[in-house]
């Protein structure tokens, strides 16, 4: 009669995962704290603090993303501030934000946006789709999907 097995009928093992299963897009986040370029820089820093995040992407009205702005963006600000004396209220997120942003592509799988990470040096990269940010993904995402990874047979 044989021996019956409890686990079900198997795939046939390829070796290794089909990278393109586990895109950046299934990881992301989509549920963004995001600012506007005329907000001041206070008004970031207060929602950093609240939120416990350490920055966030910049859009415009029609939530297309023109920067990034970062704790390090605030410190220089309040560094600036007190060695001239002058007040902060009138500094905007455009004046202090990264302008120049690194986006990744959320069709690339995580394996290749962990090398990303690693050669950049940065945490977070946001997603653009069609001019539109559309979310975020973290080195801690990338790392919570290769944990939920774990359990697959990859090598």
């Amino acid at each position: 009669m044989g021996i019956k097995s409890f686990q079900g009928a198997r795939k046939q093992q390829q070796g290794t995962l089909e990278a393109t299963a586990f895109k950046v897009s299934d990881y992301m986040s989509r549920d963004l704290i995001t600012f506007r370029p005329e907000q001041s820089v206070e008004e970031v820093i207060q929602t950093l603090i609240k939120n416990r995040i350490s920055g966030g992407p910049v859009v415009n009205g029609n939530n297309e993303l023109v920067g990034v702005i970062s704790e390090g963006d605030c410190l220089k600000q309040i560094s600036e501030s007190r060695y001239y004396n002058m007040p902060m209220e009138q500094h905007t997120v455009e004046n202090r934000m990264a302008k120049n942003v690194e986006t990744i592509d959320g069709n690339m799988n995580v394996f290749d946006a962990a090398n990303k990470f690693l050669e950049s040096k940065i945490r977070r990269f946001p997603i653009v789709e069609n001019g539109k940010l559309v979310g975020q993904i973290s080195q801690k995402d990338i790392l919570k999907a290769a944990i939920e990874l774990k359990g697959q047979n990859w090598k």
